[in-house]
């Protein structure tokens, strides 16, 4: 798949992931923890993407190997980001981050965030009194 359509269905993703994200009652206001998830079969091509990644400006956790359900490895990234669900700064991150993993010979495996709002707030809370030992 050439970078041009992987960018064009990444775009597209965008907008599906912050929209689901906001009709399930997320907030829309709130900073979000962006994880860009990068994978390869090549730990040294990997590591010269997640310095690329950094150099970019975004935080660069430790590659972990991952092994795949047909026995295989794989090394992956997640560079994150903390932002707003913006949608022009996700596609202006999805075309970099596209554009370095070509360079590099990695594979974007696109990105995820976590829910914020009330409700997850709520869980929280709740998990929270269940765990401090006095009975309610």
């Amino acid at each position: 798949m050439s970078i041009e359509s992987q960018l064009k269905a990444q775009l597209a993703e965008n907008r599906d992931i912050v929209q689901a994200l906001l009709d399930d009652g997320s907030e829309p206001d709130a900073e979000y923890i962006i994880e860009h998830h990068f994978s390869s079969t090549n730990f040294d091509r990997l590591e010269k993407a997640a310095v690329d990644a950094f150099k970019l400006g975004f935080e660069v956790n430790d590659a972990e190997e991952m092994e795949l359900e047909d026995g295989s490895v794989i090394f992956c990234f997640d560079a994150i980001a903390h932002h707003k669900l913006d949608v022009a700064l996700l596609d202006k991150a999805a075309e970099q981050l596209l554009q370095l993993a070509a360079k590099q010979k990695v594979d974007y495996d696109g990105w995820g965030t976590y829910f914020v709002g009330d409700d997850m707030d709520d869980e929280d809370e709740d998990e929270d009194d269940e765990d401090d030992g006095f009975p309610h």
